[in-house]
């Protein structure tokens, strides 16, 4: 994208939001549970990029996902701290490449904690991945009308004469 002076840019205050400052296996740990927390949030935000393919109309939606991100772990913090610390301290000593195969006793009591207190059930393999409809309240944007281009040269009239080719046609099997 090219940036002229025309070009409206957010100031750095719209952009500024606080980063969630978790550590890779803990955002990993929570990762199921967090895409089942926010989805409609994370799915209005990827519908707005998609649609608009303008990341500039979609900061809201963007502060949104990042706001929910904040609540769920703040939720996390008050009722699953210690499963949740176990499971994640788990997933970073257990390998080198935070694999859940070595956790899956761990990832199962927190699990449970998050069923029980904040009744969000861990989501099935490929659930992510699955086709699914989003309702907004977003106006759909407006379609781009197609470019109609007048006809620099007529056709010839029907009645033109039009001499054999002559080399010959390219189409010689059809004659």
């Amino acid at each position: 994208m090219v940036v002229t002076k025309d070009t409206f840019l957010p100031t750095e205050e719209e952009l500024t939001v606080p980063e969630i400052n978790l550590s890779g296996p803990a955002l990993r740990a929570g990762a199921f549970h967090l895409g089942k927390y926010c989805e409609a949030q994370n799915n209005e935000f990827m519908l707005c990029r998609q649609e608009l393919d303008d990341p500039r109309a979609c900061v809201n939606e963007g502060k949104a996902v990042t706001n929910c991100a904040f609540e769920f772990f703040r939720q996390l913090k008050k009722t699953c701290a210690q499963e949740f610390t176990q499971y994640a301290n788990c997933l970073d000593k257990s390998s080198g490449d935070l694999n859940f195969k070595h956790c899956r006793k761990t990832q199962g009591v927190y699990d449970k904690c998050v069923l029980d207190n904040m009744q969000l059930e861990r989501s099935d393999y490929g659930y992510f991945c699955r086709a699914k409809v989003h309702a907004t309240e977003r106006p759909p944007p407006p379609k781009k009308e197609k470019a109609v281009y007048p006809d620099a040269t007529p056709g010839l009239p029907e009645d033109y004469p039009r001499p054999e080719a002559k080399y010959g046609s390219r189409f010689h099997w059809l004659n």
